[in-house]
């Protein structure tokens, strides 16, 4: 082996060495090595939950089922015209695709006649 394979083998486990130290740095929590990120960032929203909800102003739950019961027949309106909307775009388009077919077989007999 030379110098140059045991420093590069040395360098590779000191990279590795660094991965795990910053992957596991600050854990608190069990880290599942089986979903290492997954776990890793439920442990983060669970130190961080409170602060989270009051920088992003997430509403409490009280807060949102007095809204629904405020608004609730008016979301459900706009929820069936958004429905209703949906079909006649698909409708739309179904009739828009027919009406290019039979632009398109018409343009080909006029080539055919020419």
């Amino acid at each position: 082996m030379t110098l140059i394979e045991i420093l590069l083998i040395i360098l590779i486990v000191l990279i590795i060495l660094f991965l795990l130290f910053w992957f596991f740095q600050g854990t608190t929590g069990r880290i599942s090595l089986r979903r290492p990120v997954e776990s890793r960032v439920d442990e983060y929203l669970d130190r961080r939950f409170a602060q989270l909800v009051e920088d992003y102003g997430v509403i409490r739950r009280p807060k949102l089922n007095r809204f629904k019961e405020e608004r609730g027949s008016a979301l459900e309106n706009d929820a069936q015209k958004i429905a209703e909307l949906k079909q006649f775009e698909s409708e739309f388009s179904q009739n828009l695709s027919l009406l290019e077919a039979r632009l398109d077989a018409l343009e080909r007999s006029f080539d055919s006649k020419k």
